[in-house]
């Protein structure tokens, strides 16, 4: 393919793989805004409904498969938590739609078929025509292996379709696992094109400041997400929550925490579970204290240990327990009799109920204790507070006097919740509108110019374009960093050698000017890229250690019909690397801990390649070459005129000659702080001016061309103008072209400065 196709190819736009339908082709008994949701997601094919409680995800999700059964006139599977699957059986029933519950693959029709996620094993998930996951959030855990079992059964699955309330706003796991249940990215893909491993606080990422909007766009073009049909511009009535009161009740218990002589709230997760043991028979008291209150009503009563399982079914009157060791259908049973109204009490864990199922009949919510997970009182408050539910909500909570205010903490929790989900709905709602109107705008914003003087032509755009424009054998030196792959990413181009998913892809682009080069290079001349190779992740690569980076370019270039000329080495300091970049094989406690974990640090390398062929103008090295470096190194030998004298200078050339640099100032580089923009991510420094200044110095003449086509903030033309050579450099992002610009005019005019004086 050529380039264009290429970066057509590499754009991360999500095909679609579905088909068209009318939507009055719909169910009837659908709102306008289910049914243009239903209609996008038989488009796509493979798609994410992520919708708040009660917004009808689950005739949404029937008549999704309704109308994929219809096409290919093939079974559909319907994966659910337990008893909701029960609960879809009786909603398909209200919306003219029949779905059969299943136990395993011999009681499968030819039509829509639910069962629950723990009977996926008897089940032969290529015999299915399509796929629901319902209460998907299933597959937030990136480990789990139910995770793991259903991305790969169903990875061959024609469509595919994902239903849940709306995900935390900073669990970007979930996303990422929805995102390779529907085959768009893996997980490690999407974290490596649009996050940041933070080092500040190692193993958690970060998105990227440049890369938000991207990210956002990308995600609206496999999801749907919204908390009100208002997100996405439709004016539903009913869609209104009634009030909500959430009440505190706090216990005296006598007995302190681990024989404290005074009585001090619980700190440690250990020292709550503590108080929850202490003070269970006075909640459970409480408990049954609120509900006698009102004896007539629907109790919903939540708890998180067996022993306030047992207790609170024991002590209240017509309360009915659900526990992870009944039967399946005993569970189910109980928890349906109660979302119809037929169990007045029911009393169980969130992990068991506290998802998918319907108990807006019951108003009236206990904690006996809470857990420090917010999502799941979230998930269980919502199982009655939801929309469609006409009465006031009051939630009760039940403390221990050694736990403190956790209304407080709840409160805000809940308020930090609720600005993070709207700064969510925010960035999504523009590009969510256009896909359920229509397309999506998959423009990239590309900026070009070319500001040219005698020393040094600079320019703005994409390098595999603009270097065609060099003629050919013309280019004395070729001087310039790469972008390390994917390790930093400067912009959400797709033209951006650094915006890659791979390093295949990262190698597949790069090839595209590597033979571009080649053909600008002059014979016998030289070409010099300043690179390091890459740490492996677990999340990016299955193991921790070492990507050649630095070999894959060598081969590259040779496979453009370069040589292999010579290899330098650039020592760094590792105690510096290890702070910098919390690495943990350079870290001192792993040595005491592993040795065998243990690695050195990451060296730079100055790889020179050479264009085969006789060099029509030798880089001819006279005594003025070694005055000039003798003089550099040492400023006192400035009064020895005689080169033959100068000892020094020859041992100048043994530190040049030698593979290995180790008076590289780390330090001495151009100011980058001028370039950022205010998305940048951290990255690496400029090449450092010494490096620069040697390798021009080694392998030009004056007034020689040198040219970089990663011109960055102009370090390499910098030094080439300041030694009397011509630059030519590309640049794709306009800030770097800006900064670089400057730092060019600098070298300009000190250079002109210095001739004066001279």
């Amino acid at each position: 393919m050529d380039y264009k196709q290429f970066l057509e190819r590499k754009k991360i736009m999500v095909t679609a793989s579905g088909f068209d339908i009318n939507a009055e082709e719909l169910n009837e008994k659908l709102f306008d805004f289910q049914k243009d949701i239903v209609k996008w997601a038989l488009k796509k094919g493979r798609a994410a409904i992520f919708a708040d409680c009660g917004l009808g995800k689950t005739p949404m999700q029937l008549e999704w498969s309704n109308q994929v059964h219809k096409k290919d006139n093939l079974p559909i599977l319907i994966l659910a938590p337990l008893a909701v699957a029960h609960q879809t059986v009786s909603e398909g029933d209200k919306f003219n739609i029949k779905v059969n519950y299943a136990e395993n693959q011999s009681q499968i029709i030819n039509g829509i078929n639910i069962t629950n996620y723990e009977k996926l094993h008897h089940f032969d998930a290529s015999k299915f025509n399509g796929i629901v996951l319902d209460e998907s959030s299933i597959l937030k855990s990136y480990s789990g292996k139910t995770r793991n079992t259903i991305i790969e059964s169903f990875n061959k699955t024609n469509y595919r379709l994902a239903c849940t309330a709306t995900p935390s706003p900073n669990d970007f796991t979930e996303l990422g696992n929805h995102s390779e249940f529907l085959g768009v990215q893996t997980r490690a893909e999407m974290l490596s094109m649009f996050f940041i491993n933070d080092t500040a606080n190692v193993g958690t990422w970060r998105l990227k400041g440049h890369a938000e909007k991207e990210y956002w766009k990308w995600v609206s073009n496999w999801s749907i997400m919204l908390t009100n049909p208002r997100d996405l511009g439709y004016n539903q009535v009913g869609y209104d929550l009634p009030e909500i009161q959430f009440i505190q009740h706090t216990v005296e218990v006598e007995q302190n925490l681990n024989g404290q002589l005074f009585k001090q709230l619980a700190q440690t997760l250990e020292e709550r579970r503590d108080a929850r043991k202490i003070s269970l028979t006075q909640r459970v008291n409480k408990c049954k204290e609120i509900v006698n209150q009102d004896k007539d009503a629907q109790w919903l009563i939540w708890c998180d240990y067996n022993a306030e399982s047992e207790l609170l079914s024991k002590e209240i009157d017509n309360s009915t327990e659900v526990t992870g060791s009944q039967k399946d259908d005993e569970k189910s049973s109980r928890m349906l009799g109660f979302a119809k109204g037929e169990v007045q009490i029911l009393v169980s864990k969130s992990k068991i109920a506290g998802f998918g199922l319907n108990f807006q009949k019951c108003h009236n919510i206990i904690y006996c204790g809470l857990s420090d997970s917010y999502e799941s009182f979230y998930q269980s408050v919502r199982r009655c507070y939801r929309f469609g539910q006409e009465n006031k909500v009051k939630v009760h909570i039940v403390i221990s006097d050694l736990e403190g205010n956790i209304i407080e903490n709840i409160k805000r929790k809940e308020r930090d919740a609720i600005k993070m989900q709207k700064e969510m709905i925010a960035q999504l709602q523009l590009f969510e509108i256009k896909q359920l109107r229509g397309h999506m705008d998959s423009s990239m914003e590309y900026k070009q110019n070319v500001i040219e003087t005698e020393q040094y032509k600079a320019i703005l755009g994409d390098s595999v374009e603009e270097i065609k424009r060099i003629q050919t054998d013309s280019i004395h030196y070729q001087l310039f960093s790469p972008p390390f792959a994917s390790l930093f990413t400067f912009s959400n181009s797709v033209r951006d050698l650094s915006n890659t998913k791979t390093i295949k892809e990262f190698m597949d682009q790069y090839k595209f000017l590597a033979e571009e080069q080649y053909r600008i290079s002059m014979p016998g001349r030289l070409l010099s890229f300043h690179v390091m190779n890459l740490p492996s992740t677990i999340t990016s690569d299955g193991f921790i250690g070492i990507k050649d980076l630095r070999g894959d370019l060598i081969r590259l270039y040779q496979e453009e019909g370069f040589i292999f000329h010579s290899e330098v080495v650039i020592w760094k300091d590792p105690k510096l690397q290890a702070v910098r970049t919390k690495t943990l094989s350079l870290a001192h406690k792993q040595i005491i801990k592993d040795s065998a974990r243990c690695s050195q640090g990451f060296p730079d390398y100055i790889i020179t390649m050479r264009k085969p062929g006789e060099n029509p103008e030798p880089v001819s090295k006279t005594n003025g070459f070694e005055k000039y470096i003798g003089e550099m190194e040492n400023p006192k030998n400035k009064k020895n005129d005689n080169p033959a004298k100068n000892k020094y200078s020859q041992d100048v050339w043994e530190r040049y000659a030698s593979p290995v640099w180790t008076d590289i100032r780390q330090t001495r580089t151009l100011n980058v702080r001028s370039a950022r923009e205010n998305g940048d991510e951290r990255h690496m420094t400029p090449t450092q001016l010494d490096v620069v200044e040697r390798c021009i110095e080694l392998w030009t003449n004056p007034n020689d061309t040198v040219f970089s086509p990663f011109m960055g903030i102009g370090s390499e033309g910098y030094g080439a103008i300041l030694q009397g050579r011509k630059f030519i450099g590309i640049e794709l992002k306009e800030s770097y072209f800006n900064v670089a610009v400057k730092n060019l005019e600098n070298a300009t005019q000190e250079k002109e400065v210095k001739t004066f004086f001279d």
